[in-house]
C-alpha cells in the first residue's frame, strides 16, 4: 500500500451523487453529507431531550436547561441587548461545529491493509465550509453594526481612534473572516492529515492499528475538536459585540 496516494485520495473532496435541479446538475459533496448528518444528530438529539420537559428537570433535561442557561447568560454579558439575536447563533454555530468535529471518531481504520467500508472525515477540513462560516460571520458583523449604529455612525466609526485608521479599519472585515476560516481548516485538516498517516502507517498490525489510535483520536478528534469549535465560536461573538459598539 502506498500510504503517499492513499493519503492524497483521503484529502480529496469527493462527489456522493448528484441533484438535478432545473436542468442544472448540481453536485452534493461528501463535505454537505456530513453536514447533513451532523444537523440531523443535531435535531434529534434537541427532539428527545425534550420529549418530556418536567417542572424539575432531571436527567437530560437538566443538562439541556444547563446549558441553555449558561448560553443566555453569555449572549447577555457578550451582546447586552442584542443577546436574543446573536445567542441562539452562536449556541448553534459551537454545536455544529462540535457534532462535526468528533464524528470522524465513529469512522472505521484501515486494517491488514483493506480500506474502510466508509470514512467519516470531519467537513471543517474542506476549506469552503470555513469559508462559509467566515462569510456569514463578516455578513453579520457588517449588517448588525451598520443597524445598531445607523448609516453614519457605522461610517464614523470607521475613523476612529483617528482618521488615519479608516483603511486599517475596513481592512478587519477582510482580515477577521479569513483569520477565522484558516484557523479552523488548518487546525482540523492537520489533526485530519496525522490521524491519516498513523492509522495507514499501522493498518498491516491488526492489534496495533485498533489500540494505538484511540487516545491519539481522543485528543485530535475530541479534545482538539472541542477546542476548535470554541474558539471559531468565541472569536465569532467577540468580533459581533464589537460591530454593534459593546467593548
Amino acid at each position: 500500500m502506498n500510504i503517499g496516494s492513499e493519503l492524497m485520495k483521503s484529502l480529496e473532496i469527493n462527489t456522493v451523487f448528484t441533484m438535478t435541479i432545473a436542468g442544472h446538475k448540481i453536485p452534493v459533496t461528501e463535505t454537505v453529507v456530513i453536514s447533513w448528518v451532523t444537523m440531523a444528530l443535531i435535531i434529534i438529539a434537541a427532539c428527545v431531550a425534550v420529549r418530556k420537559l418536567e417542572r424539575i428537570p432531571h436527567g437530560a433535561q437538566a443538562v439541556v436547561e444547563g446549558c441553555v442557561e449558561f448560553l443566555n447568560g453569555f449572549s447577555k454579558k457578550q451582546f447586552g441587548k442584542y443577546a436574543d439575536v446573536f445567542g441562539p447563533y452562536i449556541g448553534t454555530l459551537f454545536l455544529f461545529l462540535l457534532v462535526a468535529n468528533i464524528l470522524p471518531v465513529l469512522s472505521p481504520a484501515f486494517i491488514a491493509g483493506k480500506e474502510p467500508p466508509f470514512e467519516i472525515k470531519p467537513p471543517a477540513r474542506d476549506i469552503n465550509l470555513c469559508a462559509a462560516f467566515a462569510l456569514i460571520t463578516v455578513l453579520l458583523m457588517l449588517f448588525t453594526g451598520i443597524i445598531s449604529r445607523g448609516p453614519a455612525g457605522w461610517f464614523k466609526n470607521l475613523f476612529k481612534p483617528v482618521p488615519v485608521m479608516l483603511p486599517f479599519n475596513l481592512m478587519e472585515y477582510i482580515i477577521k473572516p479569513l483569520s477565522l476560516c484558516l484557523r479552523l481548516f488548518g487546525n482540523i485538516l492537520g489533526g485530519f492529515i496525522i490521524m491519516t498517516l498513523i492509522s495507514l502507517a499501522l493498518s498491516n498490525v491488526i492489534k496495533v492499528a485498533i489500540i494505538i489510535p484511540i487516545p491519539l483520536s481522543l485528543y485530535f478528534d475530541f479534545f482538539d475538536g472541542f477546542i476548535q469549535a470554541l474558539v471559531f465560536t468565541f472569536l465569532t461573538s467577540l468580533y459581533l459585540s464589537e460591530a454593534v459598539g459593546i467593548e
